[in-house]
């Protein structure tokens, strides 16, 4: 189980990418940390969740290689003001937030929305249908009692 609560304070009155993009950083650093050499672990997990409306699957390897694919997202769409800031959260912004946490917890992410028309719908199943399949791929298996993988390590 992943349980954390996450508190960013930053220039958000200025523009959205940085703090957001540094809040990422830190926590694919995080995961990466509490990972340790994921011994035990199922190595995969995948998830499709919907909310209302929006459809979306994500896949994860905690591989230790660095990957992220994202599609599907709809092009320039604008959300929620962030804080009431009057600052918009850009939806290519999300492709980023999850490419810096692949980066970052050396985790091959797949994000791919399937369907959506409600912005807000379409991010917030992005972030759970990610948060499952890490929760997934990072749960200990009992039958596993080294490191899933034929070279030893990931």
């Amino acid at each position: 189980l992943v349980d954390l609560t996450v508190q960013t304070d930053g220039d958000v009155h200025i523009d959205a990418h940085h703090t957001v993009e540094d809040t990422a950083i830190a926590l694919g650093q995080a995961l990466r940390q509490a990972l340790g050499d994921k011994k035990g672990v199922r190595r995969f997990g995948d998830a499709t969740v919907p909310l209302d409306e929006a459809l979306v699957q994500a896949v994860v390897d905690v591989s230790g290689r660095p990957y992220c694919v994202h599609t599907g997202e709809p092009e320039g769409q604008r959300y929620v003001q962030l804080g009431g800031s009057g600052v918009s959260y850009l939806g290519s912004l999300t492709q980023h937030v999850f490419e810096s946490i692949a980066f970052h917890a050396h985790l091959a992410l797949h994000v791919r929305v399937l369907a959506g028309r409600e912005p807000h719908h379409i991010v917030e199943t992005q972030f759970k249908a990610f948060a499952r399949a890490f929760r997934d791929a990072v749960a200990l298996d009992p039958r596993e009692t080294g490191v899933p993988s034929t070279k030893g390590a990931l």
